[in-house]
């Protein structure tokens, strides 16, 4: 009696587990959806790279994203050169939009510079 029991149980347990990591992959994979844009502004080539005879450059930023699909904080994550389109990306990442989601998101884009004759 007491083994049937055990193997009821463990088989409930086990099917309420493969349901909940089924629900729990569910929850990740709509997280990991891009925003929409609706709104993209290209950045500036800068002055500055120019002066420097720079010619070329990444950038890969971080936006936060409130409710409405504003934009509302943007974080360098990695440049080449360092500090050269910081400036520029983060201007031109502040006018961007997104669809209204009603929940705060962060979106990563890498943006990619190049001004060679």
């Amino acid at each position: 009696m007491m083994t049937n029991l055990n193997r009821t149980s463990s088989s409930s347990i086990l099917r309420a587990a493969t349901l909940f990591c089924g629900a729990l992959a569910l929850a990740f994979s709509a997280q990991a959806a891009a925003p929409k844009i609706i709104k993209k502004v290209p950045p500036e080539f800068p002055r500055e790279a120019e002066k420097q005879s720079i010619t070329r450059g990444t950038v890969t930023a971080k936006m936060a994203i409130d409710g409405d699909g504003k934009v509302t904080g943007v974080d360098i994550l990695e440049a080449q050169p360092r500090k050269v389109f910081d400036r520029s990306v983060t201007n031109a990442l502040m006018d961007w939009r997104f669809e209204a989601s009603g929940e705060k998101q962060h979106h990563e884009v890498k943006l990619v510079f190049s001004n060679e004759d």
